[in-house]
């Protein structure tokens, strides 16, 4: 319960536009950017995000293919939640946490978190006074004196790109988007393995929280409060509880959970990019267990990038420990605030852009063979000994537990059965079930 309280906008209908007044895209060319894209204006914005080991070019490569995506006239948000200056070099504008529009079709923000706690906290003051719950103690929280705590960073970015991206959405609700595509330049690596599984973990921590609600006496006195003050903050100015019962609520907020957990495994919103330095062991391994974390998180990997090295041997070595994703070369970009873009951008070969247009395949991380009882689980970038396995839920579902992420994988019914058997091989864990 506390999650939904003291996060309310993770579930907001309020979708006021961050950007106002953009200019109609355009292509390099100059032509007005039409439907017959790759990238319709009729699919929904995708969100963009590289990971890597820190210094393999994450932001490098989240700036390169922010100018790409704005060059072919799609309308391009580059986020990113640092205080690093590197990306306002790189893209030649200041960046703050005020919209910036740096070029045609691209814009920048800077996400920081103490102006983001803010919104959250006005919302749910402005409910409490109606409803009178904390008898005025809430009003008396100045939000200007409050600091961030760890894990707040995570949290109000999937905040900030949920208004951008509105995952939650269904194709029935879904708002007029302002971009068709968003660069999200994170923290680090693990924080956004963390953002893309936040969805999903938190469905976990809801289904335990609705059993406590519904239980336990304290949870039956105090949860229909907490759920209205919670509800009638983050549907301000969309409508309210009455009329709905707890039962409502809880299931409501379940189905928006899930929709937007379903939305990172879904190639029209949300593409993933490993990035490193080829000419770099460290990197390259770096890259190859975000591999492994990433499917563990509950997203795929869209593809390998890598700076472009100066010997053929090297590239084609890496593509091989790479396979079965794509790998494609970036050209090399210095930190230098007077970059060619035009040069950089018509040194793309057609494999990269292929890439970044995720022209891609991609196998399932899951496979079941019903005949043989086996569940496959590809997990790249990790060995036997760092694979534990758990079952649950008398025998409907796996726990599998790797690179400190859990992963549940459920099982079909005509498989549901105790584990007799595990072997790790060729990057996949083989599960035997009796």
């Amino acid at each position: 319960m506390a999650f939904c309280v003291l996060y309310p906008s993770l579930f907001s209908e309020n979708l006021t536009p961050l950007f106002r007044n953009l200019r109609v895209p355009r292509g390099r060319n100059g032509a007005r950017f039409m439907a017959n894209s790759r990238e319709s204006s009729q699919s929904p914005t995708k969100l963009v995000t590289f990971l890597g080991k820190g210094g393999s070019g994450k932001t490098t490569a989240a700036v390169l293919a922010a100018k790409y995506y704005a060059s072919e006239g799609l309308r391009t948000c580059l986020v990113i939640h640092s205080q690093d200056p590197t990306a306002e070099q790189l893209m030649g504008c200041k960046i703050g946490s005020a919209p910036t529009e740096c070029s045609d079709n691209l814009s920048a923000v800077k996400l920081e978190t103490s102006k983001m706690l803010l919104e959250p906290l006005n919302r749910m003051k402005k409910v409490d006074a109606r409803l009178n719950l904390t008898q005025g103690v809430l009003q008396g929280v100045v939000g200007e004196e409050l600091g961030v705590l760890p894990g707040m960073d995570s949290i109000f970015s999937a905040l900030a790109l949920q208004k951008l991206v509105n995952f939650r959405s269904d194709e029935r609700n879904a708002a007029p988007k302002e971009f068709d595509m968003v660069i999200y330049d994170g923290i680090s690596t693990e924080e956004t393995l963390r953002l893309i599984g936040v969805t999903e973990r938190a469905r976990w921590y809801l289904k335990y929280m609705r059993s406590m609600s519904e239980k336990t006496d304290i949870g039956r006195l105090t949860s229909p409060s907490l759920l209205k003050l919670a509800y009638d903050s983050i549907n301000l100015n969309s409508g309210s509880s009455e009329g709905k019962t707890s039962t409502d609520i809880w299931n409501e907020v379940e189905q928006i959970l899930e929709r937007a957990s379903a939305s990172f495994t879904d190639l029209s919103k949300f593409r993933c990019y490993l990035v490193m330095d080829p000419m770099r062991s460290v990197s390259i391994s770096s890259a190859l267990r975000y591999w492994g974390c990433a499917i563990q998180a509950g997203t795929h990997i869209c593809g390998a990038l890598g700076f472009n090295p100066q010997s053929y041997a090297v590239t084609q070595e890496v593509a091989e420990k790479f396979s079965p994703l794509s790998f494609a070369l970036l050209p090399y970009i210095g930190t230098d605030p007077f970059v060619e873009w035009e040069t950089k951008l018509d040194s793309l070969d057609q494999s990269t852009k292929d890439l970044l247009g995720a022209n891609i395949y991609f196998r399932p991380s899951v496979t079941f063979d019903s005949l043989q009882k086996t569940v496959t689980l590809f997990m790249p970038g990790f060995d036997k000994s760092e694979v534990k396995l758990y079952q649950y839920r008398g025998g409907s579902e796996l726990l599998v537990e790797a690179g400190d992420q859990r992963r549940i994988i459920k099982l079909p019914p005509n498989m549901h059965g105790k584990v007799i058997g595990a072997k790790f091989t060729d990057r996949n864990l083989v599960v035997k079930l009796r």
